[in-house]
This record gives structure tokens, sequence and C-alpha cells, in this order.
């Protein structure tokens, strides 16, 4: 089966990391970053808190909702074909929580999709992913922030402040964990269209101006 560009740049991303994931947690790489100010470890299991908090909060909040209003009936721009924003940190932090079988079973996703209209990442069982992209993860159409939001101000608030959290590791106003997830790799001789912190043009000028 041919790949259009889209699995391409997933597929490479996600070999390139297989290939070179140690670099990642190299002692020395690991070293130079407390030097700067930045501990990788502390960053990291401040991200995955975060997560957690998150996917609690959807849980608790719009899963029902989501699921029968969006998901089932083929509405939602969710898991939309070839239309997930996936960085490289997304990559990175999945890799170093997932075992070799569940990154195989990525790669056959990625070059077998199971369905011609939704995300490849889509299974029989679900998504693919075992820590599924940010972007995934913070996407609330308006209809159902209106819904849930309009009930319980309570809910829009831990909302607000989840965005808020977001930030700290994917807006480079500062250095974030999705910045150095990349810039740990281009060190190593990586490269991939999924570096976007080192590639868009727009938070290449919040790096600059910071």
């Amino acid at each position: 089966m041919t790949m259009n560009t889209y699995q391409l740049e997933q597929i490479q991303a996600l070999r390139i990391i297989r290939r070179h994931g140690d670099v990642v947690k190299d002692d020395e790489t690991v070293r130079k970053l407390q030097v700067k100010g930045f501990d990788l470890e502390a960053q990291l299991a401040g991200y995955l808190a975060f997560r957690e908090d998150v996917g609690r909060f959807f849980g608790q909040w719009f899963e029902g909702i989501c699921t029968a209003r969006c998901y089932t009936s083929d509405l939602s721009a969710c898991c939309a074909k070839d239309a997930i924003l996936i960085f490289w940190g997304d990559m990175v932090v999945n890799w170093l929580l997932s075992t070799p079988a569940e990154l195989d079973r990525l790669e056959s996703a990625i070059q077998q999709p199971a369905s011609d209209a939704r995300c490849i990442y889509l299974v029989p069982g679900g998504c693919s992913w075992r820590i599924k992209p940010i972007v995934c993860d913070m996407f609330l159409c308006a209809d159902a922030e209106k819904k849930v939001f309009g009930m319980h101000p309570a809910a829009e608030a831990e909302w607000v402040d989840l965005k808020e959290r977001k930030k700290g590791f994917t807006w480079p106003d500062r250095s974030v964990l999705f910045e150095v997830l990349e810039a740990i790799y281009i060190d190593a001789g990586c490269d991939s269209s999924l570096m976007h912190m080192h590639k868009s043009p727009g938070l290449q000028r919040l790096i600059r101006n910071r």
C-alpha cells in the first residue's frame, strides 16, 4: 500500500525515535540540560501529571457528550483523516512510555489505516497511542463547551487553568519541554517535519523574542 505524505512523515518520525530514542535519556544530555537550568526528568514528570489531570477532566465532563454526539455520528473534526497535528514531543513522550509491541502496533496503524475516513491511528480497539497527542486531549468544540460550561462554571474555570498549564510545556515563550525534546534530537543529527518548534515561523519568532 502506498502511503501519502501525512503517513510518511508520521512513520519516518516514529522510526527515527525508535532508532535514536535513548539519546533523550543519555546521562550527558541530562547533565548539560541541568547546567542550563532545565530539569528534563522533572519536566517529563510534570507533563505526565498534567496529562492525567486532562484525562480525568475530560472523563468527568465531556466523554459521554463527545462520544455520543460527535464520534459515533461522524460529525466532529476530532479524529479526522490526516488532520491531527502531531509534535515531535508527542512522539517522544509516547515512545518513553510504550512497549516495543505497542510501537509496532503504531507503525502498523500508520501503514494500514483501519478506516479511509478517520485518523490513521484509530484501530478497532480505539486510539493506538499510549499517550495521545496533546492536540487530541485538548480539543473541545464550541457546542460541547457551551453545553457543559453553561451548567458548570467550575468546569470552565478548571479548563482555563488546564489550557494555561499546557503552555508551560508547549508554548516556547520560555524554555519548554516540547522545544527541548526537539533540540536534543537535532543535536544528535535527527530531522523531522514534526519538529514544529524549530520549523514553524511563528514559534521560532516566539523563541527569538523571549
